[in-house]
């Protein structure tokens, strides 16, 4: 019996191709689609889980209210002393208690050759912490202070079959490294994923004379903090025994600050760190949780569109398998045989449409790995992937074969068979109901994804306070830099390769010194706050081209400006003087006393959706004091030959140091990374969405077109004109395209508005993007159906008439 479901179920198939290459494509692209988010969300909601004790590692936070704004905040970096305390007070809380450094690009010398790896610093314990597996050495392989170990591509690449073991290598021609470990790759979609070595802690502190100068002090908050909770203890017990900590354990001047601060300190568990990075009231709130979300939803109704293509065309095309249904019932066939006979055909529909999505996601897997920066791959080896696909089949079979099956079986034989069945006005609302959620959710995604793109061209267009163009940064962290940069920086400028040359101690786009503790005019009492500090010389204005709104620019025409400090728009309306200029700021730690002379412009260095945090520009009049360069390059050359140029200047006077650049504009364009990928995403697949209600709709048109054959030619007859039978074949269509547009313009205003409430710097929502869908969906659906409209109206009636 199951053997001649499936034979007349492919009959069927053959004997209309059009539909079902309609039902098998809206189908396999539907089902791909699906396949290809469920593969990415998968990616996603996997970050982290290839660590062993994953349920059991943390980041140590900081809780605290704003004194003056009375605003909730929280802080990732901590006071490195904190980390001695918690490991011998709290020991029994943890298993392990671990500082670490920022990731990091380093150049890597061995030998004569120079190379650039991503590195990081950890205290010792984190192989064992982060269950690193080892392929050489062991998880004792970093007691070593001067120790390093490796991962396997990083091996390959550096020493290819040689032995790694035992290399004494260099980084950033300063830090001494000997490698004792080789660690087998870790997962891309992880927090390691991209860090190609990892060394000790104390190996920083070795080489890094601030690392050293801040162990004990509390005061200087710039390291993170990683515990492995113990196995006896849960991250609730955990939280509540290191709440007050400060009020507890800390020196007395610093509990008056964490009093002033109401500073608590508790654990985010590593499942918060990547998809609730957003934070809330200053604890972990939303984030890419919120893409997972959409873009779920997003999948299962791109595939509910092609679904509902399979169930509109099925009963659309009932009263020509009505005969059918009659003569099987009038021979004895049951309802539940029938409905089985229905249902083998959209199992067989969707077996085939399966096969196709497999070829369309292999293909595409490629190209969407590198739209989503991704490392995904067909899990073809994977048991559980496919009971997953054979659920998938099973329930995207039910899920479109499930109505029309019922539908079709419930005619009666004795109507059917005199040829008095005939569909009342009622019996193509279903299908119009269908053909309505298609195009709502099309229209809502054509809302969703205009928005976006609304939300990113806002921000972009944000003045920034400088100018990013032929604006390119240098690191410098190699110690022979020194006694060379000025050197470096005049045979740029007398080769003509730049207009200007700066120096500062962090990227134009990153602020990378918070410092709290000033004094000035005025100062309320509640008034304490952290302010951005960067170090720069006199060209570094001139080089970024930022805008002096009160005062003047560094020179080195006045002595005192060692002395003297520049402060933006949001540090002057902060402290609240009406005429900064001539005032003094004190640091109340150093008692360092330092004069305005200029406010400039704020530049954004953050989040461009954020407001811009109060900033610091202090003059440093030696470049050796700080590590970057800053040219702007000449905008009469071009910037492969500028490089090219610099590149040699650099080998000549630094041969030890691998040439590193960043553009700016680059390093501030990563800053809406997650939002372009969101309306790229977007923006795929609403074109697929579009695609598979398109094809449902031409489906549609074709039946009614066909289905109104006599109709047509009859009106021919009369004097209708091709344009009159237009009108009348695409009416009904146009009519359900407006109820999608009045039904998706609210639900995409509330959820669309809801979404731009994370962001502080926002766009509005304007009338004309839902003009825009909605004449976009009027054209598409016009567009969709004209073609068999026309075509039909065109037939000659003499062959309309004769075929009845």
């Amino acid at each position: 019996m199951l053997k001649n479901y499936f034979k007349i179920a492919l009959r069927n198939l053959q004997k209309n191709k059009v539909y079902s290459f309609i039902n098998i494509g809206g189908l396999a692209v539907g089902m791909a689609v699906a396949m290809l988010i469920g593969l990415w969300v998968y990616d996603e909601v996997s970050y982290n889980r290839n660590y062993q004790n994953y349920d059991r590692i943390a980041q140590v936070h900081n809780h605290i209210i704003e004194p003056l704004e009375k605003k909730a905040d929280y802080a990732t970096t901590l006071p490195q002393p904190l980390a001695k305390v918690l490991r011998e007070k709290y020991g029994h809380l943890f298993k392990h208690v671990i500082l670490l450094q920022w990731a990091g690009d380093y150049s890597m010398r061995i030998g004569e050759n120079n190379y650039v790896k991503k590195g990081q610093f950890f205290d010792n314990g984190v192989i064992d912490m982060f269950s690193l597996k080892m392929l050489k050495g062991s998880k004792e392989s970093l007691n070593d202070p001067q120790a390093i170990v490796i991962s396997a591509s990083t091996s390959k690449s550096l020493f290819a079959e040689k032995e790694p073991i035992g290399q004494i290598i260099k980084l950033n021609n300063k830090i001494n490294c000997k490698i004792t470990g080789v660690y087998e790759d870790i997962a891309k979609n992880s927090f390691l994923g991209d860090v190609q070595f990892i060394g000790n802690f104390e190996n920083t502190k070795a080489n890094f004379p601030e690392v050293k100068a801040n162990e004990t002090n509390w005061h200087n908050s710039s390291q993170r903090l990683f515990v492995q909770i113990a196995d006896n203890v849960s991250v609730e017990q955990a939280n509540a025994a290191i709440k007050n900590f400060y009020f507890k354990d800390a020196p007395d001047d610093y509990k008056k600050l964490a009093k002033e601060y109401q500073a608590i300190l508790y654990l985010n568990p590593m499942k918060n760190w990547y998809l609730y990075s957003d934070f809330k009231d200053g604890y972990p709130s939303e984030g890419r949780i919120t893409f997972v979300w959409l873009f779920a939803i997003v999948g299962l109704f791109v595939l509910l569109l092609a679904c509902i293509n399979f169930m509109n065309l099925s009963t659309a095309r009932s009263e020509k398998r009505a005969k059918e249904v009659g003569i099987r019932k009038a021979i004895g066939s049951v309802k539940s045989q029938l409905v089985n006979q229905f249902l083998s055909e959209s199992f067989l529909v969707v077996f085939f449409a399966f096969i196709i999505t497999l070829i369309l996601v292999s293909i595409s897997i490629f190209p969407f790995n590198e739209l989503t920066d991704k490392n995904i791959k067909m899990p073809f080896y994977n048991l559980y992937f496919w009971l997953l696909c054979l659920t998938f089949i099973a329930s995207t079979a039910l899920l479109s074969g499930f109505y029309p099956a019922f539908y079709l079986s419930s005619f009666e034989p004795i109507k059917v068979l005199k040829g008095t069945i005939r569909q009342d006005k009622y019996a193509s609302l279903p299908r119009k109901v269908l053909v309505v959620v298609q195009f709502t959710v099309s229209i809502i995604l054509i809302i969703g994804t205009v928005i976006v793109y609304e939300q990113i061209q806002y921000a972009q267009n944000r003045p920034i306070g400088y100018n990013k163009e032929s604006l390119i940064r240098i690191p410098m962290d190699d110690p022979n830099f020194n006694n060379n940069k000025l050197i470096m920086k005049e045979e740029i400028l007398r080769n003509g390769l730049a207009d200007n040359v700066a120096f500062s101690s962090s990227p134009v786009t990153s602020i990378w010194d918070n410092w709290g503790g000033f004094t000035w005019k005025g100062k309320k009492a509640e008034s304490e706050s952290s302010f951005s500090v960067t170090y720069i010389n006199e060209d570094y204005g001139k080089t970024i081209q930022w805008k002096i709104k009160q005062g003047r620019d560094y020179s080195n025409e006045f002595s005192t400006d060692s002395s003297a400090v520049i402060i933006n728009e949001s540090a002057a309306k902060y402290i609240g003087l009406k005429n900064p200029i001539g005032e003094f700021i004190t640091n109340d730690d150093t008692q360092q006393r330092r004069q305005i002379i200029g406010v400039v412009e704020d530049v954004i260095a953050d989040s461009p959706y954020e407001p811009v945090k109060m900033g610091f520009y202090w003059y440093v009049k030696n470049p050796n004091d700080v590590g970057q360069m800053l040219v702007k390059i000449n905008p009469n050359l071009s910037a492969n030959k500028a490089l090219a140029k610099i590149e040699l200047i650099q080998k000549k006077l630094v041969p030890s140091a691998p040439f590193q650049y960043k553009f700016t504009s680059d390093e501030y364009g990563q800053k809406f990374k997650s939002e372009q990928l969101l309306g790229k995403l977007a923006t795929l697949f609403t074109f697929l969405a579009i695609f598979i209600s398109c094809l449902g709709l031409f489906g549609l048109a074709s039946f009614v077109a066909e289905q109104r054959t006599k109709e047509i030619g009859i009106r021919k007859v009369l004097g209708a004109s091709v344009a009159s039978l237009w009108r009348m074949l695409s009416k009904d269509f146009v009519v359900l395209v407006i109820i999608s547009c009045l039904i998706a313009a609210p639900i995409a205003y509330y959820f669309m508005s809801n979404w731009l409430q994370k962001y502080n710097y926002r766009t509005e929502i304007s009338w004309w993007i839902f003009a825009f869908a909605g004449i976009g969906a009027m054209f598409i659906t016009l567009l969709t159906v004209s073609y068999q409209a026309i075509i039909a109206a065109l037939v000659n009636p003499v062959k309309s008439l004769k075929s009845e």
